[in-house]
């Protein structure tokens, strides 16, 4: 009899009376001993003795060690004791392992998702990488669906809007189907850029996954449990596609991990789930998912822009208006593929134009500016002119006529000089400048200012009155007043 049995034998035949002797006669055991079981068992009860059991890794202590430190996951430290030191272990006696070796961690309870319900997102860090000759830092982008474990990753080079979206339907794509709600990290966390979160922005975002039947769900603050689904993701998708990979090539590395999801992520059997999550996707999840659209959602350049002192905003090198009260104002642009649309900071949509093709152009709405500064039309003219009088409105044809492109500013110093003049001057000396053909304002202002509308209307003695034949326009020239 050894241990805990003696331990127990001692004690129940001292609570039943018998003697030291009769003790150690019955059990085969020395005196002395049945006194120092006697000894430790009164009053306290018999404590079963701690059984301390070695693990098998515990030869390989150090290097598992070494391996965490390097940030290797429980994954490739796996792989590495089977290949490298032929251990016989399983992933999970590995993770138990290494957990221990970390210290244990807060208690959470684990969040269950039913089939189809809920996707969780997010970006991680992915380092520099070449592409097409030039250095460029790439994040990876993760899907992960909250039942199945079903991945999908993207390589990126930035963090917009156009490429967070653009990733979600990609993973809608290759899914097949759509999950119900899609969880994406805290408003203020910085996983995105902030920029992401503006109303115009999260209307965007909001409007392509109502397009696909889902809806966004922000986790909350300083609950990172809340989406810990896809942090294992990314954590999963760094220390073994990334640490394993041996090129720095983007195109290259966009194939590499492909083929890594195809044939290793989503066909490992799942450290929670004991899954491999295809499977449990095509077999359980799959027929829940959201059917997709017939169409692809189509995404749009979102930018900021200040509007300039011409009450425009650039865009890809053209112009096109904003109304005039925003000058100075940042507004939002929308541009798909043909239209551009502009929205005020409160999302309220401000003007929509047709997209040029070309460069330097204004694209203008006229009634986006003042009434004093809208290009009036022809019939305006006309009839301001018709006011002063006959001559005026025929020396106006004629000047249209003539200079087709100046016109417009031409025949506004005409009005002006309603300021100084009155309307019979006006409209005689307008008569005499279309007699002798000088459309201009300056020689409209001089025959006013010389009173040379009283002269003789014979077409071979100058406007100047000096007796001269020379036509006007070359007196202008000589004076340097021609336009």
């Amino acid at each position: 009899m050894k241990g805990v049995d003696m331990y127990y034998a001692v004690k129940v035949l001292i609570e039943q009376g018998k003697s030291i002797a009769g003790i150690a006669k019955e059990l085969g055991i020395d005196r002395k001993t049945v006194r120092k079981i006697r000894d430790k068992v009164s009053g306290i009860g018999v404590k079963t003795p701690v059984m301390i059991k070695g693990s098998k890794l515990d030869p390989y202590k150090d290097e598992i060690i070494f391996y965490i430190e390097r940030g290797l996951s429980a994954v490739l430290i796996c792989e590495k004791l089977i290949a490298e030191r032929g251990v016989d272990i399983t992933y999970s006696g590995v993770k138990k392992y290494v957990r221990k070796l970390k210290g244990s961690k807060h208690l959470h309870i684990p969040i269950v998702s039913p089939p189809g319900k809920e996707s969780q997102v997010d970006f991680g860090y992915a380092g520099y990488f070449n592409d097409n000759g030039k250095k460029v830092k790439v994040w990876v982008f993760c899907m992960r669906l909250g039942y199945s474990r079903y991945d999908f990753y993207e390589l990126v080079t930035d963090q917009s809007v156009p490429t967070f979206m653009n990733c979600h339907i990609h993973a809608f794509e290759y899914f097949g189907g759509v999950p119900e709600i899609v969880k994406i990290d805290n408003l203020k966390s910085g996983v995105l850029h902030a920029n992401f979160y503006e109303p115009e922005f999260q209307h965007e975002y909001v409007s392509m996954l109502l397009y696909y039947g889902s809806h966004p769900l922000a986790c909350r603050v300083r609950k990172p449990e809340e989406k810990g689904k896809v942090e294992s993701a990314v954590k999963y998708v760094k220390n073994n596609f990334l640490k394993s990979l041996d090129t720095k090539d983007l195109n290259i590395a966009k194939k590499r991990l492909i083929e890594w999801m195809e044939n290793k992520c989503n066909m490992r059997i799942h450290g929670t789930t004991r899954k491999v999550p295809r499977r449990a996707y095509l077999e359980e999840e799959k027929p829940y998912m959201l059917k997709l659209p017939i169409n692809r959602y189509e995404t749009y350049v979102i930018e900021k822009r200040r509007v300039n002192n011409y009450s425009h905003i650039s865009f890809k090198y053209n112009y096109y208006s904003v109304p005039y009260k925003y000058i100075g104002e940042e507004v939002s642009l929308k541009a798909g593929r043909n239209i551009l649309r502009i929205y005020s900071q409160d999302y309220t949509e401000l003007a929509v134009h047709p997209l040029h093709n070309g460069a330097g152009n204004f694209i203008t709405n006229e009634t986006h500016f003042p009434s004093n500064k809208k290009r009036r039309n022809t019939a305006y003219y006309e009839q301001r002119c018709n006011s002063i009088g006959a001559d005026v409105l025929r020396f106006f044809i004629n000047l249209k006529h003539n200079k087709p492109t100046e016109y417009h500013r031409l025949i506004q110093g005409i009005f002006s000089l309603r300021k100084l003049y009155s309307d019979y001057k006006i409209n005689a000396a307008c008569k005499r400048a279309d007699m002798f053909g000088c459309y201009s304002y300056k020689s409209v202002k001089r025959i006013c200012e010389d009173g040379l509308f009283e002269t003789s209307n014979n077409t071979d003695i100058s406007v100047t009155g000096g007796g001269y034949g020379n036509d006007l326009r070359v007196y202008d020239e000589l004076i340097g007043g021609a336009e």
